[in-house]
C-alpha cells in the first residue's frame, strides 16, 4: 500500500496553521497579524487576508514570498508592513498609495528595481531595503521626495553615487548606507540637519564633502561610523584621534583647499570592497 510522501505532511501543517491564524484574527478582530516564519510562498495561501480591512500592523517575514499583490493596498488601515527575508522581486505600484503606512521593512529579498512613483508615501516614516540589489539607477524618480522619512536603510545594496535630491527628505534622522560601492557622498548631506546617524563604513570613499561638517555628529546620541574605506592619509589620521577632532577638520579652510586640490588631480577608485555575485539575493 502506497504511503503518502512524508516531505508534503510538514507543508500541509504550516498552511493549516496558517489558516488558523486567519480566522482567529477574523473572529476576534485582531489588528495585529503575525505570520513569521510559516513556509509561506503566496498571497494565495493566505485566503481572505486582503480583506482584513481592519489590520495595523502585519508580519511576513521570514516567509518564501516572490510577489506581493496590487490588492495589499486594500488593508488601508496598516500602519506597519514587515516583509523581510522572503524572495521579492518586485513590488505593485499601488504599495505606496496606503495612507497610513508608517513603517515598511523589505530587508533581505530580491529587490533590483523599485516601481515608479514609490516615493509617494503620504506619512512614511522608516524604510528598510537593506541587503537587496538597487543601485543610483533603478530608483524612481520620486524616491527623495518622502518628506515624513526619518529614517532610510540602504545598507547592502551596489549603490556608487547617491542622488544630491538626498537634500529634500528634511526629517531624516537616520541614513544607513553600510556596505555599498559608494565612491563619493554628495555635499547635500549636509543640509540634513537633524541627522543623527550616519553609517557609511565598508565602502571605497576616501574623502568626504567638507559639508558634511555641517552635521551634529558629535553629541552624546549621535552616531558616525565611518570604518572599512580608504581614507586619504588627513581624514585617517583625524579619525584616530576621534569623530569630534574629524568634524572640527572637514569644517576648516585647510581641509576645503586640500578637498579641491584632491578632486582636480582626480585621484583612482579604489576597487570593490565586495564580491556582489556571491549574495543570496542574486539566486533565481
Amino acid at each position: 500500500m502506497n504511503q503518502p510522501a512524508v516531505s508534503c505532511i510538514p507543508n500541509a501543517s504550516k498552511m493549516s496553521k496558517t489558516k488558523k491564524v486567519l480566522e482567529e484574527a477574523r473572529e476576534i478582530q485582531n489588528p495585529e497579524l503575525d505570520l513569521a516564519d510559516k513556509g509561506i510562498s503566496s498571497f494565495e495561501e493566505m485566503p481572505g487576508l486582503l480583506n482584513m480591512i481592519n489590520i495595523t500592523r502585519l508580519t511576513l517575514s521570514h516567509n518564501k514570498i516572490k510577489s506581493v499583490p496590487p490588492g495589499l493596498a486594500n488593508l488601508v488601515n496598516l500602519e506597519i508592513l514587515t516583509l523581510a527575508n522572503n524572495h521579492i522581486e518586485e513590488l505593485p505600484l499601488s504599495l505606496s498609495s496606503m495612507p497610513k503606512l508608517r513603517i515598511l521593512n523589505l530587508s533581505f529579498n530580491r529587490l533590483y528595481s523599485l516601481p515608479r512613483g514609490f516615493g509617494a508615501f503620504p506619512l512614511l516614516e522608516v524604510l528598510d531595503l537593506t541587503y537587496n540589489n538597487l543601485n543610483e539607477k533603478n530608483l524612481p524618480g520620486n524616491f527623495f521626495m518622502m518628506e515624513t522619512l526619518r529614517a532610510l536603510y540602504l545598507g547592502d545594496n551596489d549603490f556608487e553615487y547617491l542622488s544630491p535630491e538626498i537634500k529634500n527628505l528634511k526629517n531624516l534622522q537616520i541614513l544607513v548606507l553600510r556596505e555599498n560601492d559608494l565612491i563619493e557622498l554628495p555635499k547635500e548631506i549636509g543640509e540634513l540637519t537633524r541627522l543623527r546617524e550616519l553609517n557609511v563604513q565598508g565602502n571605497r570613499l576616501t574623502i568626504l564633502p567638507p559639508e558634511i561638517g555641517n552635521l551634529d555628529m558629535i553629541s552624546n546620541k549621535a552616531v558616525f561610523r565611518l570604518e572599512g574605506n580608504e581614507w586619504v592619509t588627513p581624514i585617517a589620521d583625524q579619525l584616530q584621534v576621534g569623530i569630534g577632532h574629524l568634524m572640527d577638520y572637514l569644517r576648516s579652510e585647510t581641509y576645503r583647499i586640500m578637498y579641491n586640490r584632491y578632486l582636480t588631480n582626480k585621484p583612482a577608485i579604489p576597487p570593490p570592497c565586495i564580491d556582489k555575485a556571491k549574495k543570496t539575493s542574486r539566486i533565481r
